[in-house]
């Protein structure tokens, strides 16, 4: 069970993460290289070209460029990082993820910067809510949405030693530490962070904090979560899922994307196929977010706490 999440507890940049664990592995593996798309800084790379400047490839704004010549480093027997942010990455290069990447199965791992709505003001051109909806249809390609710096750290080391295309996206939105001390990433397997009988949460990302502060929230008022965080949304835990479809009278899911097709589809695909049961699904509906900061936009959203809870009540009728 994860500490108490609170405005005292410190905030982190995933993002700072990342960064530190390319370095340390391209220290100890030469075939590890970094594609950017003109996007040194805001992949916080600079320390990376100033060790490795022989490593690192930049493309300018050229995101189907791209992850091709990450491809084609990855046939000559490199591991290239190829990291954008992630509305470029996936929507202008979705064709080079599909074909160069996945379809071929070479080993490229995909970095998809400041997704969800980090970049909130600047609107719906560069919210990337779509992302996982669209990676998640895309055979062979796993997928994958860490939570904390902790896990990102995990996430990115088990990229480098995994032969096959990867997505991993890294946040820039702030959040604390979820994962306990000793975590070890492990794709399809999500992690129990909180035991419970009444209703379960299932969450990914930069919202697993907030879905910690649910559960806190419903236990004070007698409600018993089970609180699953769900760092792969492919490969899934279906086993879990399913349990917790039979074990709880109901599931709420909370991502920071759009809920057609992400993380919410899956559970309710797999509920559908396995053990029906009732399902809330909060992220953004099916329409393009206003402009606001990325904290506003999920409160405006219902992907909080407050929002959660309401929809664990409204599952066990006490809405």
């Amino acid at each position: 069970m994860t500490a108490p999440v609170s405005a005292e507890r410190p905030l982190h940049d995933c993002r700072d993460a990342w960064a530190a664990t390319l370095v340390d592995l391209a220290r100890h593996d030469p075939r590890i290289v970094a594609v950017v798309n003109d996007s040194v800084g805001s992949s916080k790379l600079v320390g990376f070209q100033d060790e490795f400047p022989e490593r690192l490839i930049n493309v300018g704004i050229a995101e189907q460029d791209m992850v091709g010549v990450g491809a084609g480093l990855a046939n000559g027997g490199k591991i290239p990082f190829v990291s954008a942010a992630a509305c470029f990455l996936t929507a202008r290069a979705l064709e080079q993820i599909k074909v160069d990447a996945a379809y071929s199965q070479y080993n490229i791992k995909l970095i998809g910067q400041s997704p969800g709505m980090a970049y909130g003001e600047l609107g719906p051109t560069h919210h990337s809510i779509e992302d996982l909806a669209w990676l998640r249809a895309i055979p062979g390609l796993t997928v994958v949405v860490p939570a904390d710096p902790r896990e990102t750290e995990q996430a990115i080391r088990w990229a480098a030693a995994h032969t096959g295309p990867v997505f991993v996206r890294v946040s820039r939105m702030p959040v604390p530490d979820v994962m306990p001390a000793g975590y070890e990433f492990e794709p399809g397997r999500a992690v129990l962070l909180r035991d419970g009988t009444d209703v379960t949460i299932a969450a990914t990302g930069t919202v697993v904090s907030r879905a910690v502060e649910a559960a806190e929230l419903a236990a004070a008022e007698g409600i018993s979560v089970r609180l699953l965080a769900v760092p792969t949304i492919k490969p899934f835990d279906t086993e879990a899922i399913v349990r917790a479809a039979r074990e709880t009278r109901g599931i709420v899911t909370m991502e920071e994307a759009t809920v057609v097709g992400g993380l919410g589809g899956a559970v309710a695909e797999t509920v559908v196929r396995h053990q029906p049961a009732p399902v809330r699904t909060l992220g953004v509906p099916d329409e393009f977010a206003p402009t606001g900061s990325a904290s506003w936009l999920l409160d405006h959203y219902g992907v909080s706490a407050s929002g959660a809870l309401e929809a664990c009540r409204e599952l066990l009728g006490r809405a």
